[in-house]
């Protein structure tokens, strides 16, 4: 039986919360001043307090920081006739689970009691400790436990042992410079790392950026400046969304990576080129040089070793100890003490498509550690996540499904028709990739695409 304990300078209010209370299965108790109430909150430990603002003797606010010096993991509800916006912006900063106005509506009040006695429950299963990232990670560390991200580390050993030219590819949030720092921290951690995005700047300006320029070689340029390759010195230059970059441009970085010599914009002497080309794209380059918008011969330069980095919904393995890393990175910035997520929400979790991939789990949990009440995030605290366009289209054909299958059972056909169209439509592969996946030959894929009407562009 759950304990309450109802703190109010109103008798009649204390009288009719412990009688309705009492009815509804809790065990309660009252007290008229704060004093009286933090005797009883050490005496009897109760799960949750019901207190009012205005008291006799103490401030409300000074009672709740009491209780929460007795005990950070207090619910605390906080009930008060003002509607003035300071009281409760003050009563969720200073800790309070929720805050109610008065006259008290009892269906709202055991909506809150039941709330924080579920996020109690929540946190007594793990019994209070803290997560800690899994295998001792440490900030930085690219998390990753199944095969195609063995695969990825094994890369990473490979290339770090020289300065090869290095393509990552893989859908944005997956991490692509997180594994372009990880390859420059094993080459060379005392060189330069800088980065670059080509969508971010202008082809004019990113020549400069690149390469830089001579005094006078432009309006504006009234010094020299040095270009990102040449600043990297023997260490790292990491062009992200290469696939933006102009023909032009294009053309110019392929004589980087052919002669490893460039000259600045404006000038005339050769500078050679010391350190690592990393680029990193969230598109299919083959696609873009099939389609003629990337040059074939960059491509393959580029190409030397490539990195595939698989989407979050390809790799659910990880998403418990991505989790735990995430939730102890944000506990660190945030200084808050967030344990782990609700079993219901993991359930969710696992079913969603993760369009935004690892980034978009990251802002997620970030959003609902600042919200949230409990050490255990749950359902609400994950508001933005059922109000976006990507989860109500999850659960539409979730619930178009369940109405096609409902009372009848599928054939074999309709089963592999629907996996088929599934792999196709939630992943970025070719043909010969998605082979693998489905575990078939190329020609065997061939017939089924036919045999189910199913159009297939990419190669």
């Amino acid at each position: 039986m759950s304990k309450i304990l109802v703190i109010d300078d109103d008798s009649s209010i204390c009288e009719t919360l412990e009688l309705y209370l009492t009815e509804e299965g809790y065990k309660v108790q009252t007290a008229l001043t704060g004093t009286d109430g933090l005797n009883r909150f050490v005496e009897t430990s109760p799960d949750v307090v019901i207190l009012d603002i205005r008291l006799p003797d103490i401030d409300g606010f000074t009672v709740l920081e009491d209780l929460r010096e007795e005990n950070e993991n207090v619910k605390v509800i906080m009930i008060t006739a003002h509607h003035d916006m300071e009281s409760t912006i003050e009563a969720m900063k200073g800790g309070a689970f929720d805050y109610i106005h008065k006259p008290v509506d009892v269906d709202e009040l055991d909506i809150a009691i039941k709330k924080a006695i579920n996020t109690i429950n929540m946190e007594r299963k793990i019994n209070g400790l803290l997560m800690e990232p899994s295998r001792d990670f440490k900030f930085g560390d690219i998390i990753g436990t199944g095969p195609k991200m063995s695969e990825i580390f094994k890369t990473i050993g490979v290339v770090s042992q020289s300065k090869t030219t290095v393509l990552i590819q893989g859908e944005s949030g997956t991490g692509k410079e997180l594994i372009a720092k990880v390859i420059h921290n094993n080459t060379s951690r005392s060189e330069p790392y800088i980065a670059v995005n080509c969508s971010a700047i202008v082809e004019t300006l990113l020549e400069s950026e690149l390469f830089g320029h001579e005094k006078g070689s432009f309006t504006g340029a009234i010094t020299r400046k040095l270009g990102k390759f040449e600043l990297a010195r023997y260490g790292t230059v990491f062009l992200d969304e290469i696939s933006e970059m102009s023909f032009n441009l294009q053309a110019k970085l392929l004589r980087v990576l052919q002669e490893m010599e460039f000259e600045r914009v404006g000038g005339k002497d050769k500078v050679r080129v010391n350190g690592r080309i990393i680029a990193a794209t969230n598109k299919d380059l083959r696609t873009l040089v099939k389609e003629g918008k990337f040059r074939d011969d960059l491509y393959y330069r580029l190409n030397i070793v490539s990195i595939d980095i698989p989407p979050l919904r390809n790799r659910m393995e990880d998403l418990e100890p991505l989790i735990g890393y995430l939730l102890t990175k944000i506990n660190r910035d945030l200084h808050k003490r967030i344990v782990g997520v609700s079993d219901e929400m993991m359930d969710i979790f696992r079913q969603y498509s993760w369009p935004g991939n690892i980034r978009e789990l990251e802002n997620l949990l970030v959003r609902a550690a600042v919200v949230a009440k409990g050490q255990i995030l749950a359902k609400e605290d994950f508001p933005v996540l059922f109000e976006s366009v990507d989860y109500k289209k999850m659960e539409t054909e979730r619930e178009e499904e369940t109405k096609s299958i409902a009372g009848e059972f599928l054939t074999l056909d309709e089963i592999e028709e629907r996996h088929i169209r599934k792999v196709i439509r939630d992943t970025d592969k070719n043909k010969g990739e998605i082979c693998d996946i489905l575990g078939i030959s190329r020609p065997t894929f061939e017939r089924k695409l036919e045999k189910y009407g199913i159009t297939f562009e990419r190669e």
